[in-house]
């Protein structure tokens, strides 16, 4: 499928893949355990590794393999960039992209490198941020370009985009800390033409990070200033009583339209079934994936085909795990899509593509594949 490892003589010469991990957004250690499990799976008859991490506070460090590949939950505590290390460096040349180690007042460890694997969840990372970056390096890497990935990062923007694209979604409003700041009670307005429950959300972050569960309007004001501590552009969104929340996975294609996987259903075991944080990447939690879920197989081809039609209309490429909610009579809404959703070992992205006979290493492939097909230049 699309770029296959190079040969000169008889050897088979790797690719390359740089991968960059951990960033300065509130998903940095989700992202390190993420870069742990790739690193462990990459196919090392096709790939060979550089790893370059974004410690908190935005430095970027060179971090050798071996730590990479030891990034794991011990005792509930995730992995993090040790700021400490060494500084890393892009440097662009006449083919491509090199990564270097700052040591002194010199380089070392110089490496060329053939594709870009950016393990970034949330703001500067998943938001056509480091995309542009790459762009402008001259560099191919895996996942969606710089609008697609802005758009699927700010949830008013892409719930936007749903509306021009006709595709359905939940009643919403967007909450600036200026908006707030000087006229709390039209905020407090616009959210109340809203049925309750409401979930209260940062619109540029991820992985349930500052998201609250609000049932009565005494609450909003918390939960407000909550969500306006990770992102100054909140939305609330309608919770959607009854609904099952249901998720694909969606991968692209150098010769075709994307592919959908069966859909997983996400199953909570709390009285709020909210998927908060911990039950998302801490172990032995109160949740189950069901793979595939126990939906009519009308409602399953509903799941998929939305899918697929979200991931085209918003220009998206390589892959998205995209949320929906499928209502009490069967109808299928959109919640949001992600462009580098959750990639550990248990997330929902990789598991659903198991459950399809796509193991771990193999998507790893793929995508990898995807980038390396790809031009570079325009899209």
């Amino acid at each position: 499928m699309g770029h296959r490892a190079k040969t000169k003589g008889s050897h088979t010469v790797r690719s390359r893949v740089l991968l960059v991990f951990g960033g300065d957004s509130s998903e940095h250690e989700v992202s390190c355990l993420t870069a742990g499990t790739v690193t462990r799976a990459l196919d090392r008859e096709r790939f060979d590794v550089t790893c370059v991490g974004i410690a908190k506070g935005g430095r970027w460090v060179a971090v050798d393999e071996a730590s990479v590949r030891s990034y794991a939950i011990v005792d509930d505590h995730l992995p993090t960039v040790d700021p400490s290390l060494p500084d890393a460096v892009l440097i662009r040349t006449p083919d491509g992209v090199d990564v270097a180690r700052v040591d002194g007042d010199a380089l070392a460890d110089r490496t060329h490198v053939d594709v870009a694997f950016a393990l970034l969840h949330g703001p500067f990372g998943e938001d056509g941020t480091i995309q542009g970056l790459f762009e402008m390096m001259g560099v191919r890497y895996v996942g969606a370009g710089v609008l697609s990935s802005a758009l699927c990062q700010d949830k008013g923007a892409m719930k936007q985009q749903f509306a021009v694209h006709d595709l359905p979604t939940g009643p919403y409003v967007i909450v600036t800390k200026t908006q707030w700041a000087t006229n709390p009670q039209e905020c407090l307005a616009r959210i109340g033409d809203l049925a309750a429950p409401w979930f209260v959300k940062p619109a540029r972050g991820g992985s349930s990070m500052g998201i609250t569960r609000v049932t009565t309007a005494r609450d909003l004001p918390a939960a407000i200033a909550e969500a306006h501590d990770f992102d100054p552009q909140i939305i609330v969104e309608q919770g959607v009583l009854g609904a099952r929340e249901v998720e694909c996975a969606v991968l692209g294609s150098s010769d075709g339209p994307p592919v959908a996987s069966l859909p997983g259903e996400i199953d909570v075991h709390t009285e709020s079934r909210f998927y908060d944080f911990a039950t998302k990447y801490l172990p032995d939690q109160p949740v189950d994936l069901v793979i595939p879920a126990d939906l009519p197989r009308e409602v399953i081809e509903s799941v998929r085909d939305l899918a697929v039609r979200a991931f085209v209309a918003l220009g998206v490429e390589g892959l998205a795990r995209v949320d929906t909610f499928v209502l009490s009579d069967g109808t299928v809404i959109l919640n949001e899509l992600n462009t580098m959703p959750g990639f550990t070992a248990t997330s929902m992205y990789p598991k659903l593509w198991e459950a399809a006979g796509v193991s771990y290493t193999d998507l790893v492939t793929r995508l990898l594949d995807l980038a390396l097909a790809r031009p570079l230049g325009l899209r």
